[in-house]
This record gives structure tokens, sequence and C-alpha cells, in this order.
């Protein structure tokens, strides 16, 4: 069993910028994806981005390219999110993801957080 547990989230005003971070634990494999997902109210759970076991290979959702960058500390089991320049419309419950290797073109993960709330104030 693999525990995620996300930190970070707040309120923020427009174009600012928050870092959220995740922290992996228990029977993690040697290798694994880490990646985020966020889920607003009223709408479906949507793919933020992922990122491969060794930190090489990103993938970003078309609405925060450029805008967010997703990195790792594997020494330290733990991923994380920096989002700048938010919009109101990031506002969601943001959550931590992980699987075993696969093709990053695959939205599938196995392992969820809880999630942590971002608000952004217009």
């Amino acid at each position: 069993q693999v525990q995620l547990v996300e930190s970070g989230g707040g309120l923020v005003q427009a174009g600012g910028s928050l870092r959220l971070s995740c922290v992996a634990s228990g029977r993690t494999p040697s290798r694994y994806t880490m990646g985020w997902f966020r889920q607003a109210p009223g709408k479906e759970r949507e793919f933020v981005g992922g990122i491969t076991w060794n930190g090489i290979i990103t993938r970003y959702a078309e609405s925060v390219k450029g805008r967010f960058t997703i990195s790792r500390d594997s020494a330290k089991s733990t991923v994380y999110l920096q989002m700048n320049n938010l919009k109101p419309e990031d506002t969601a419950v943001y959550y931590c993801v992980g699987r075993i290797p696969q093709s990053m073109t695959s939205l599938r993960y196995d392992w969820w957080g809880r999630g942590t709330q971002v608000t952004v104030s217009s």
C-alpha cells in the first residue's frame, strides 16, 4: 500500500504563486511515476501534470503549460507542483497521484492522496 499526503494549499490572489508538495510513503516501488489532478466545484476531475520516476519527462495539461512546473526529489519521495500566475479558474482541490511506470500518454493512476484545497481570489 502506498500513501500520498499533499500539503501547501491555501488562498492566494490572482497572479500569485503557490507550491504544493506530496510525500509518498509505504510500500513504494523503486521506480514510480507521480503527478497531479484537480477537481473544481461542479466539474470533473482533470489531469494537471505528471513526471517520470527519474524526473526526465514531464507532461502538462494545456491549461497550465507555462505556468505550472512539476519536479521531484526522489531521495525525499516527494513531488512538487509550483504554480505561478494563478487564475481564479485554477481554484480546485488538488490531488497527488502515483503509479508504476507506464507510457506518459496514459492518464490512469493507481494511488491517490486526499487532496489539498487551492483557492485563487480575483
